[in-house]
């Protein structure tokens, strides 16, 4: 008999301890659904703020472009068109001057119209520097909007991601 209770005693200790440490693996190995979202939550807002970040950085950029760009614009191409066109005006009330004095045909025309030709040209090629330079600042500035956008709809994903961590530390739903 004493053989039989002791191996009863010992079936039923190996079976509670069995028992003990099936229910301390699970507990460990697998947290409650309420952890899970807490951590699945601050992971998110671990990635918000780096995408808010970025974007941010991107924005940033754009709009040093964009003054950079406006400052190119205003400064160097406008200026440099307006003095061609002035120029023009000058050769072009000069030929009409040397026409009448001199004669169509003249050496002082002939020269007239060349600088005339050539001040067009210089005026032209700063036309064209200054479209181009339109161009890239509606680029910069849709780029930029776009990066605010995501700037804002990255604010919007943070604030939901911390509400949500704050209602599953709560125990809500």
């Amino acid at each position: 008999m004493n053989a039989q209770s002791m191996l009863r005693r010992s079936v039923l200790v190996l079976g509670v301890a069995g028992l003990l440490a099936g229910g301390a693996y699970a507990q460990s190995a697998d947290p409650t659904p309420g952890q899970q979202d807490v951590r699945s939550d601050r992971k998110d807002i671990r990635q918000d703020k780096k995408d808010l970040a970025k974007h941010r950085a991107d924005r940033n950029a754009d709009q040093r472009d964009i003054n950079h760009d406006r400052r190119d614009l205003n400064k160097d191409h406008r200026v440099d068109r307006n003095k061609d066109q002035r120029d023009i005006n000058k050769d072009r009330r000069d030929l009409h001057r040397d026409d009448a004095k001199f004669g169509v045909n003249s050496a002082q025309a002939q020269a007239d119209r060349k600088d005339l030709a050539a001040d067009r040209t210089d005026r032209n090629k700063d036309q064209r520097d200054i479209n181009k330079d339109k161009k890239d600042l509606h680029a910069d500035r849709k780029d930029r909007n776009q990066d605010q956008k995501d700037i804002n709809k990255d604010k919007r994903d943070l604030h939901k991601d911390r509400k949500d961590l704050r209602q599953d530390r709560r125990g809500h739903k």
